[in-house]
Order: C-alpha cells, then sequence, then structure tokens
C-alpha cells in the first residue's frame, strides 16, 4: 500500500494538475502514469510548499479521439492506483451520458418509490 495520496486540482489546455502528499521529507517520488496500458511519458512532478509535489500531467495528442480515454496515475513502487481521470469525445460521450442519465432517473424513481411507502408505512 502506498502513503501517497494524490488531490485532482484541475484539467486546463490540455493538462491534468494534481497535489502529491505523503512521500518522506526530502524524497522525489516516483509516479507513473498509463493510457490505454501504455506508459505517458509526459509527466512532470515539482516539488511545492511544505513537501506537497506538484503534478502535470500533458495529455498526449493521441490520446485526444472519439470515446473514452482512461488515464491512471499509480506508485510504481507498490502498484498502488494514486488516481484516475477520463476523456470522453465525440459519439460514444452521448451515449455514454444518455445511459447514464437514464440509469439515474431509474435510481431516483426507486427511491421517490421507496420513500413513499416509507411515509405512508409510519403515519
Amino acid at each position: 500500500m502506498s502513503e501517497l495520496t494524490l488531490t485532482k486540482i484541475r484539467l486546463s489546455n490540455g493538462i491534468w494538475q494534481g497535489r502529491l502528499t505523503g512521500a518522506p521529507a526530502g524524497q522525489r517520488p516516483e509516479i507513473g502514469v498509463r493510457h490505454h496500458d501504455e506508459p505517458v511519458e509526459t509527466v512532470e512532478l515539482t516539488e511545492g510548499e511544505s513537501g506537497d509535489w506538484d503534478l502535470k500531467i500533458t495529455i498526449p495528442a493521441l490520446a485526444i479521439a472519439d470515446g473514452v480515454q482512461s488515464f491512471v496515475i499509480f506508485d510504481p513502487a507498490t502498484g498502488a492506483k494514486l488516481g484516475d481521470f477520463a476523456l470522453i469525445v465525440g459519439e460514444a460521450a452521448s451515449e455514454h451520458l444518455r445511459a447514464e442519465v437514464d440509469l439515474l432517473r431509474a435510481e431516483l424513481d426507486m427511491l421517490k418509490r421507496a420513500f413513499r411507502r416509507h411515509c405512508i408505512e409510519t403515519s
């Protein structure tokens, strides 16, 4: 298990940014990033304030394509996953989002029925 903790800051202009904490003082952590099980080479790690590390991952141009593009950020020493992010683009995005909205609607309907039943049973 890794002692490192990764917190997302933002994704802007093709650069994913995060803050890494939990690294031993004065020791630069090793970070791995994979896209479609291939290593991403455009990773920058710079020491920030109070021993934290700023992580910048420039999204490779080949990853900007239709469909879902997933990135996994991990600690190579332990193999522990620290975080992930995904880009969803094109027709697959609209179908994926529609499916998610449909699932949310179904869950909301189920919760409404359960809540109404609870109100009837307790009154």
